[in-house]
């Protein structure tokens, strides 16, 4: 066996190394490199679950960052359980072929409760007080206890919402250094979120994210630095690619209008009751998928979702087969935007009765995917007292809500989720191993065989990848 890490650079495409990137660039350049056909949808965990299964989302079940739980009738996302994953995993299949095999997950997702042997994931404490506290979960348990004492208490404010930052990606980074000192696993799998969120605040716009982009290099050299200095294989790989966006389509508030959703009115605010509506949509990025309470209502919501501007196609029935996305947890349609447009998941008409996670980062509540949580209204001068304020009551113990997220998703200027016109815009591999037959352009679920393949190096006499 070969020890190998992949190190998984959120947003990282060609189009990105560069002058901002040496470490990154002279890395591609002594390596190889092939481009990853993005799975649809292309978001965080319907391609970990592709590439660590090496099957399609219509077999391992994952086919987004969440979906409407059909026997709850409740939309729900970022869940964590790996036995949400209908398929066996890499390292399922590679400890059947050595014994000896061990492999560390450092906050992939689906980490809770799987089979690797050492883990680490972000789980904060909710206090019946209604704070939420930093932490992770960690298997063996001790784990935890370990590194937040070495490395403090996981930055969690850091990783999402808008404090956002590289300390992160260093908690994990650190993390991942420690426990391969601590444990020497043979694969290694590490999460590195940080270029995730300038990217979507402000799309490709150098100018703005070229801080950014010298911070993952900077931390990818520490993370290269030390597993090479074990003859370890490098892999680094991406999930999608960041695209501008400047078209918020907001196809929940198009669904209301024409009858098809139901609302509940809790305190003079509005809910989404998915299972009173006849059709509603769970959006995620680029991709929306849409629910239906009838089948025979397909062809005139299609219809309605297909004319909306931003819209690019509508997939239904073969069509879903054919992008291996007919599970059972898909949509009955999945609307894909184009190049320029997103999909909300608002379904109110007026502001003044959104509900009040919406001005919250609540990525649990909100029935679909929000970017517009790593942002802050810029108009509001008076926003950092706010918070100092709010900051200040939560100590004292009063109860307060941290409700400074703009309901404006003008904002928001990258997006991800489609598959781009452009190759320059893919997801990526580079690996330092030598023997790795590079192929220009690989689907994703050529990654699971990669890596197998890193871990245990096929003998002379059998094909190489």
């Amino acid at each position: 066996m070969q020890k190998t890490v992949v190190l998984n650079v959120v947003g990282l495409t060609k189009r990105l190394i560069g002058v901002h990137t040496p470490f990154i660039s002279a890395f591609m350049q002594k390596g190889k490199s092939t481009y990853i056909r993005p799975v649809l949808p292309a978001v965080t965990c319907a391609a970990q679950s592709t590439y660590l299964t090496g099957k399609w989302p219509s077999e391992h079940g994952i086919v987004g960052n969440g979906w409407y739980f059909k026997e709850e009738c409740e939309v729900k996302f970022w869940r964590q359980s790996n036995k949400l994953v209908q398929s066996e995993k890499i390292w399922d299949i590679l400890k059947t072929k050595n014994a000896e095999f061990s492999c560390a997950n450092h906050f992939w997702w689906y980490n809770m409760y799987s089979s690797v042997d050492y883990s680490v994931t972000p789980r904060p404490n909710y206090l019946a007080d209604g704070r939420k506290i930093p932490d992770v979960y960690s298997h063996p348990d001790h784990l935890r206890d370990m590194l937040q004492k070495e490395l403090g208490t996981f930055p969690l404010f850091h990783f999402w919402g808008p404090k956002t930052s590289i300390k992160s990606s260093q908690w994990i980074a650190d993390a991942a250094i420690r426990t391969d000192k601590e444990y020497d696993p043979t694969l290694t799998l590490i999460y590195l979120p940080h270029l995730d969120y300038n990217l979507q605040r402000h799309g490709l716009n150098l100018d703005r994210i070229s801080k950014d982009l010298n911070e993952i290099d900077a931390l990818v050299k520490q993370l290269v630095t030390h597993y090479e200095s074990q003859d370890t294989h490098v892999i680094l790989l991406s999930e999608y690619g960041i695209t501008d966006v400047n078209n918020p389509i907001h196809i929940n508030r198009v669904l209301r209008s024409k009858g098809y959703i139901n609302i509940r009115i809790e305190r003079g605010l509005e809910l989404l009751d998915a299972g009173a509506s006849n059709a509603f949509a769970v959006a995620d990025h680029q991709i929306a998928h849409i629910y239906l309470s009838d089948s025979s209502l397909k062809e005139e919501v299609r219809s309605i979702i297909a004319g909306l501007d931003g819209v690019e196609q509508v997939l239904v029935d073969e069509e879903l087969e054919k992008m291996k996305l007919d599970h059972d947890r898909c949509g009955d349609l999945v609307a894909v935007a184009d190049a320029n447009s997103w999909f909300t998941y608002y379904f109110w008409l007026d502001d003044e009765k959104a509900p009040d996670y919406a001005r919250m980062v609540d990525i649990h509540k909100k029935p679909g995917y929000d970017p517009v949580e790593m942002l802050t209204d810029p108009k509001d001068k008076l926003l950092m007292p706010k918070v100092v304020g709010k900051l200040l009551k939560k100590k004292m113990g009063f109860r307060t809500v941290m409700d400074i997220i703009p309901l404006e998703a003008e904002l928001v200027k990258g997006s991800h989720g489609r598959v781009p016109e452009n190759y320059e815009d893919y997801p990526i591999l580079i690996t330092n191993n030598d023997a790795f037959q590079a192929k220009e352009m690989i689907d994703p679920t050529e990654v699971f065989g990669i890596l197998e393949d890193h871990v245990i190096p096929a003998s002379p006499h059998e094909k190489p990848i």
